[in-house]
């Protein structure tokens, strides 16, 4: 864990559970564990049926305050954030000056002059803090907050029994409350398909939290999950992570790294009628000429594509595969790729080659919750 330097309050917490820490964002992260008693299927399925808890710490929490917030989320980011009020968050994606993909993130608006943007791993970050240079806002990276993920269809049921009101949280949007008498910020948002919740704490309540709800949790299935469980969910929901499936692992040819939002699928981001943010111009100019697309593949057999695996078709490499998962819930093997757009339509007959050497074909994503109604849901 050369490096990691910043502190995760429950590392004991995933020790015993059988993690070494390996390093994401400069956070130790329980990617896997070996002593919870659960594979990483159990994980998945406990979270598809009923609720699992994940520490995702390592994301990158930073408040940007002051009167010139708003602008400074405006010009860096893809949405409209004179639409969000207190309470309310988006999902939003940065791009640079060639109108490429550089981070994605959630703005949550905490006050009139507050945000909180929670980074993934690009280089978001860095940009707003270049960016409010010699304005008025205050950038403030913020490590004491921890992140813990309660997802799953029960995830609202365990909840019910501890906040008053948490039913009537619609799909991003947070309240400020307690658990289990902590301050807490509860979100309605996660990265996984399914209803959840982020609960942002303290890092000296973490521990408090984290046993509480694994114990008061059993009688509803709750288990502890590793953070490579997200690779399965995310597979299945049309989730991306940055730089996994981007051209920084798969570069072009001749080209530098960096893809467009058409390519990615991202492009429902940019709120409507917005023209104005870095990258803009060429953002709309790149428009019809993409040069992939990001597609999904269902695989013959019960075994998971590797990262890197090839897709053939007509004699000839037409993709790659970035992420892969077999789910013993719908007996299908499923995967996240980069293919030629002649490819990327549903249906397309594909070979992979590689770890496996099978059939497959082209299909549409997401593979889980098509309508997004699971993760939507009311009451």
């Amino acid at each position: 864990m050369a490096n990691s330097w910043r502190m995760a309050a429950l590392a004991e917490r995933h020790r015993a559970l059988g993690s070494n820490l390996e390093d994401w964002n400069g956070m130790p992260t329980a990617w896997t564990y070996s002593n919870s008693g659960y594979t990483l299927a159990d994980d998945h399925e406990a979270i598809r049926t009923k609720a699992g808890l994940m520490d995702v710490s390592g994301l990158k929490k930073v408040h940007y305050i002051g009167p010139h917030a708003e602008s400074l989320l405006e010009w860096a980011t893809t949405r409209d954030i004179s639409k969000l009020y207190p309470g309310k968050s988006v999902y939003a994606t940065m791009l640079n000056e060639a109108g490429k993909f550089i981070d994605d993130c959630v703005i949550y608006r905490m006050g009139p002059n507050s945000f909180m943007v929670v980074h993934g791993t690009g280089t978001g970050y860095e940009r707003l803090t270049q960016g409010a240079i010699g304005k008025q806002v205050a950038v403030l990276f913020d490590d004491d907050l921890h992140d813990l993920s309660l997802q799953g269809p029960v995830a609202v049921d365990f909840l019910a029994e501890h906040v008053e009101g948490i039913r009537n949280l619609n799909y991003f949007h947070h309240m400020h409350t307690t658990l289990f008498g902590c301050p807490v910020t509860i979100s309605r948002t996660g990265y996984t398909g399914e209803r959840g919740y982020e609960i942002f704490c303290k890092a000296k309540d973490a521990v408090t939290i984290w046993d509480n709800i694994l114990e008061k949790g059993k009688d509803f299935g709750i288990i502890p999950c590793s953070f490579t469980t997200l690779d399965w969910l995310r597979t299945e929901s049309y989730l991306l992570f940055f730089p996994f499936d981007n051209s920084e692992m798969y570069p072009f040819e001749n080209e530098p790294a960096g893809d467009t939002l058409w390519e990615l699928g991202l492009d429902f981001t940019v709120s409507k009628g917005k023209t104005e943010f870095c990258g803009a111009f060429e953002h709309f100019r790149l428009k019809g000429k993409e040069r992939f697309s990001i597609f999904g593949v269902l695989l013959d057999g019960k075994d998971a594509p590797a990262e890197g695996d090839e897709l053939w078709a007509d004699g000839k490499k037409v993709g790659v595969i970035t992420c892969g998962m077999y789910s013993r819930l719908t007996d299908r093997t499923m995967a996240i790729a980069r293919l030629e757009l002649p490819y990327a339509k549903h249906g397309t007959p594909l070979e992979v080659k590689g770890s496996l050497e099978v059939s497959a074909i082209a299909h549409t994503m997401p593979f889980d919750d098509p309508e997004k109604k699971k993760r939507t849901a009311k009451g």
